[in-house]
């Protein structure tokens, strides 16, 4: 079996996607739904999956969690609300509620468009990082490399938390720099309460000449940081098409990790998934 733990769904007749401006991101700019993902989720072996949230607008977590309900390829949902409002803790209570409630695993906050590098250690962040603790909720974390060290200082301060990070932090992989992504990496993987997505890195790369050694450096620095107990296998449909198909993110996830052993191949494909996010 193979867990997707990250992709993402939109309907653009329902609300815009704010982000997807420039010629370049053009090929994402038409509805993406499960009845497109779930063929090529199925042709690539994935039994299930991780939908996660993609703008800052409360009402997309309930939609999500209702798609969950409707949808046995989607196990679990990392939505998004408002870690700031003073009633976090209620309103994470309410979502669970709701039809499809049971779903929701995580909460991710775009942390990678806020100015401030130290916005996850605001005392209100971090009051409502400690409710999704209480909740027994996860924290996916979308951080540039500069960002990277504040990250490390929230999941040292809340060890009660799970915190994910995704896209491997987002390195330079189409300039080839390593540092001081590589070191604040490492850095995060020292605390016991993190594990990483082995997801995105297509779209970091050149999108029209990348090649899975120019992906490996940055996957074997993670996988020696975090071991494949603590990552996990995203396939980041549909941004990933900008770089490469979903088989091809699917293949190339499997040819980064060849030299695992059958065990940890599975660690990285569906135990660490099913384990975080109480699959």
């Amino acid at each position: 079996m193979t867990v997707d733990a990250h992709h993402h769904v939109w309907d653009l007749s329902v609300r815009d996607q704010e982000w997807i401006t420039g010629d370049e991101l053009q090929p994402l700019r038409r509805d993406f739904t499960v009845a497109d993902l779930e063929p090529e989720a199925r042709a690539a072996g994935v039994d299930r999956t991780v939908l996660v949230q993609t703008i800052t607008v409360a009402e997309e977590t309930p939609e999500f969690l209702a798609l969950a309900d409707a949808h046995d390829l989607i196990a679990g949902v990392v939505g998004w609300t408002d870690l700031t409002r003073p009633d976090i803790a209620d309103e994470l209570a309410r979502l669970r509620e709701l039809p499809g409630g049971r779903y929701l695993k995580g909460i991710r906050h775009q942390v990678q468009g806020e100015p401030d590098p130290n916005w996850l250690l605001r005392p209100d962040v971090r009051r409502g990082l400690t409710a999704l603790a209480d909740a027994g909720l996860v924290y996916d974390l979308v951080v540039l490399p500069e960002q990277l060290p504040a990250a490390v200082e929230a999941a040292k301060s809340l060890p009660q938390l799970a915190f994910v990070l995704d896209h491997l932090g987002k390195p330079l992989v189409a300039s080839g720099h390593q540092e001081p992504w590589a070191t604040s990496v490492r850095s995060l993987a020292a605390l016991p309460n993190t594990y990483c997505k082995l997801s995105g890195l297509v779209t970091e790369a050149d999108w029209k000449t990348w090649r899975t050694e120019d992906l490996q450096p940055y996957t074997d620095t993670a996988l020696d940081a975090f071991g494949p107990s603590r990552l996990m296998f995203g396939s980041d449909w549909p941004v990933c098409i900008l770089a490469a198909t979903y088989d091809q993110v699917a293949d190339t996830a499997r040819e980064l990790t060849y030299a695992l052993d059958a065990a940890e191949r599975t660690e990285v494909f569906e135990g660490t998934a099913t384990r975080v996010y109480g699959l």
